[in-house]
């Protein structure tokens, strides 16, 4: 049986690490069908629109998605993309895994393997009452935590945790100063954890969170915080193993899920064949998972943790020469 997706080839080095993707997804015999669809700049000079219609309704229809980096033009009122996908879809759950990866140039060889759960719809980034005064001296901008939004967040937190066979969840927050919104992200944490006696709970203030997180990443399994906290904290996990070119993302709602690489568009080296399509492949991994395929995903992700322990068809950016198309062969080969 095969599985329609929505496929978003993106804009800079989009199309060409897209190209590598759904090269080693068709090599995997996952039985994906594509359904090609524009956003970003590219849809923007085709159809005048950013995110066109057609493309939303074909995100509605499959409820799948798997999407290149997009660029969002600097000024004239344009919103992000991302957080306009986010909010039409409901996707309030944003995970992102940060794994230790052999042959990679980062701080920690080993040992790193957790998963950020960020909510994705609500916090600081609804930005609702923005206000700068006449006189440009004060700026305002206000903040929206729901018990509906935290409750489901946390929830999903200790359901990946159960079936992932994951140990403890880490509920991030600054309830001791923020004591309204992010104090009732914490009251709400504390009572779903109750429910589930089976997984260790832990909550910790986000600045030590992310001191613990540089010194012993280890003790994480899966954190789990407001969209703000999340962003930042993610970021700081993908650097911990690498940078963003090994950062997978998935966009989870009821209705509908977009598998992204969370990286830019890199337009400098757009076009030049060199872009590493693994932050890209991880997240098509996710994607398998999500669908019923784990067993293709966890292949996926052996023969990419194989090409670069074989070190042979490595980007530059991961100490090789090898161009794009070049690594992702080396990956289909392994699988």
């Amino acid at each position: 049986m095969t599985q329609k997706i929505t496929v978003i080839r993106g804009d800079g080095i989009g199309p060409e690490i897209m190209d590598a993707t759904l090269y080693v997804l068709d090599q995997l015999g996952a039985g994906l069908e594509y359904e090609f669809a524009d956003a970003g700049v590219v849809a923007l000079e085709k159809h005048g629109d950013l995110m066109p219609k057609e493309t939303l309704d074909s995100i509605e229809r499959n409820r799948i998605a798997l999407k290149s980096p997009l660029s969002t033009p600097i000024g004239g009122g344009f919103t992000s993309i991302n957080v306009s996908l986010r909010r039409h879809f409901d996707l309030y759950a944003n995970v992102r895994p940060a794994k230790s990866f052999p042959n990679t140039k980062s701080r920690f060889g080993e040992g790193v393997d957790l998963i950020t759960v960020r909510e994705n719809t609500e916090g600081a980034y609804l930005a609702e009452g923005q206000e700068v005064s006449a006189d440009g001296q004060t700026a305002i901008s206000g903040t929206r935590i729901t018990r509906k939004g935290s409750e489901r967040i946390v929830r999903y937190a200790f359901e990946l945790a159960r079936n992932t066979g994951r140990k403890k969840v880490t509920a991030v927050h600054k309830a001791n100063i923020i004591k309204s919104t992010s104090g009732l992200f914490l009251t709400v944490a504390r009572e779903v954890a109750a429910q589930y006696p089976d997984i260790e709970f832990q909550e910790m203030i986000v600045d030590n969170a992310c001191m613990q997180l540089v010194m012993r990443p280890e003790q994480f399994d899966i954190l789990v915080t407001t969209n703000l906290f999340g962003d930042i904290i993610s970021d700081l996990c993908a650097g911990l193993v690498g940078g963003l070119g090994l950062a997978p993302g998935a966009n989870i709602g009821e209705h509908a899920a977009i598998f992204e690489a969370v990286h830019g568009t890199a337009p400098d080296i757009a076009g030049k064949g060199i872009a590493n399509p693994c932050a890209l492949l991880l997240a098509a991994a996710q994607m398998l998972d999500h669908i019923g395929q784990p067993q293709n995903a966890e292949r996926l992700r052996k023969a990419i943790v194989a090409t670069l322990e074989a070190k042979d068809s490595l980007t530059g950016d991961l100490g090789g020469s090898a161009g794009t198309m070049d690594f992702a062969k080396a990956i289909a080969s392994r699988i």
